[in-house]
């Protein structure tokens, strides 16, 4: 691990731009990550990507060691609905991360992918695949580690930089079921609040001043005795976003113990991603996918249903 001190030349740059400026080893988005992690400090306290730096300011940028992760194949079961030359469409079970990362080697979606689609570990070891990009061969969208539901993976790098432009210019659309406390009012509607890393716990996010542009649409499906199902678009794609939206509300996910509280109705947060709508890298072709909620999630449901619920 090394730390670089720094000192700002320019007034009013971002710092993100900053670093990557002056960091000739680091890209924009990999400053991002570390500003994200809370391993560049700005006079000696975090800071938001966004944050313009001034000239004279002291920057700290600590770069941690490369991680030497070994992608291997591993018999995890997989439920692939769809797949063809180009990608796979997986329902992703709750509890299973979706990439290996520092203290979780091992045991991932990727891992199990590798095992189900072999040609992915050429995407790893691709030309010009930075270290971030090796460890999630295909992957073009994440989800929660405890967030079920659907995710598209590409096969090949054609198809995955099709599919991340659709990404970037909002023409994948996602839908996910979310149960939460109370009942919005309005019963539909659109959040749009800016999100980035909570000022005082970095492994949180939170809706912040100088935070990153976030949208989220959302509509009530169902209405119960102190909760509401709720049909959620996130519109941007930022990390936790229905959950810190929906907290802010102040209707946050069911079981959700992070931005919420946990629930004797569910063991995990109950967030399912139930459709994916994109076009096909070859030929443009319009489809939409849709994954049933899983078990957990449905006996929740039919315990609200029954006429002498009560549960909090």
């Amino acid at each position: 691990m090394k730390t670089l001190e720094l000192t700002a030349d320019r007034a009013g740059e971002r710092l993100d731009v900053f670093i990557a400026r002056r960091c000739k080893e680091l890209s924009r988005s990999h400053a991002r990550r570390l500003i994200d992690d809370g391993l560049i400090t700005v006079n000696g306290r975090p800071a938001s990507p966004s944050r313009q730096v001034q000239a004279g300011e002291a920057v700290a940028v600590t770069i941690p060691p490369p991680q030497n992760l070994e992608l291997a194949p591993e018999d995890i079961p997989l439920t692939i609905i769809y797949q063809d030359f180009d990608l796979l469409v997986v329902d992703k079970p709750p509890g299973l991360t979706v990439h290996p990362a520092p203290g979780h080697p091992s045991g991932t979606l990727v891992n199990a992918l590798l095992a189900a689609c072999p040609d992915l570990k050429g995407m790893a070891g691709s030309p010009g695949a930075r270290s971030g990009q090796a460890l999630r061969p295909g992957i073009v969208h994440r989800l929660d580690k405890d967030t079920s539901g659907l995710m598209v993976v590409a096969r090949n790098a054609r198809a995955l930089r099709a599919l991340q432009r659709q990404l970037k210019e909002r023409q994948m659309h996602k839908t996910y079921l979310a149960l939460v406390h109370g009942t919005p009012q309005p019963r539909e509607g659109v959040v749009e609040a800016p999100i980035g890393r909570h000022p005082r716990n970095r492994k949180k996010m939170a809706v912040v001043a100088d935070g990153r542009e976030a949208v989220t649409r959302y509509r009530v499906r169902e209405e119960f005795p102190g909760y509401a199902l709720l049909e959620v678009e996130p519109v941007t794609g930022r990390t936790h976003q229905i959950r810190v939206h929906l907290s802010a509300m102040g209707h946050a996910v069911a079981g959700d113990a992070t931005y919420g509280r946990r629930s004797e109705l569910v063991g995990r947060q109950f967030l399912h991603a139930w459709k994916l709508a994109f076009a096909m890298p070859l030929g443009g072709r319009e489809v939409e996918f849709e994954s049933p909620l899983p078990p957990d999630l449905q006996e929740a449901l039919a315990r609200l249903r029954r006429p002498s619920a009560a549960v909090r």
